[in-house]
């Protein structure tokens, strides 16, 4: 995990984490910025998905940041989000953003449906490095789907599906998918 990208990474979701203020002070509500934290834990570079194959392997630890701002749109809500997945095996790692939509049913199941950008300290073109993906771009786009449930008011579990590929405006383009389960705890 010596790629340049980790630390600084780390560094600035941890110290967006120390930012959030309380969602209450003294008696007063007080709004918070932040609307979720979710961490999981996801499959890298899962076989037979919508990028086909598989080159790179390990795990990816998850940190997203979901925002409070929110635009209503069909019943659910956009939110702006940040995150981080980092391969514990040094295979590729990336930053994104960009925004979800939620919706939430009445039962406690989730939906979010997420589209942004990644960019990646993986290969971009090194047809000398046939265990590692050719994505073709630095930045990349990223599609994101997630199923969840609401444990209780602050608490969440869910399974996502993770997709960045650079949409065939550059060659390769062998695109990166993840699946794995995340916590998330709202304020």
């Amino acid at each position: 995990m010596s790629r340049p990208i980790v630390f600084p990474c780390l560094a600035l979701l941890a110290a967006l984490l120390f930012l959030v203020p309380p969602r209450c002070c003294y008696g007063e509500e007080r709004q918070s910025w932040l609307h979720e934290v979710r961490l999981g834990l996801l499959d890298h570079d899962t076989d037979n998905l919508w990028s086909g194959s598989s080159r790179e392997d390990g795990l990816d630890l998850n940190a997203e940041l979901v925002f409070a701002p929110s635009l209503a749109l069909w019943q659910g809500q956009i939110r702006p989000n940040l995150g981080l997945s980092i391969n514990d095996h040094g295979n590729t790692s990336k930053l994104y953003g960009g925004g979800v939509w939620q919706y939430l049913w009445q039962n406690g199941f989730i939906l979010d449906l997420g589209v942004g950008l990644a960019v990646h300290d993986g290969e971009v073109e090194d047809l000398q490095a046939i265990d590692r993906k050719q994505l073709g771009s630095r930045v990349l786009v990223r599609f994101a789907v997630e199923i969840g449930y609401s444990l209780s008011a602050h608490n969440r579990l869910s399974l996502l599906f993770d997709h960045i590929s650079n949409g065939y405006i550059a060659d390769p383009n062998e695109g990166l998918d993840t699946v794995g389960i995340r916590y998330g705890y709202l304020f």
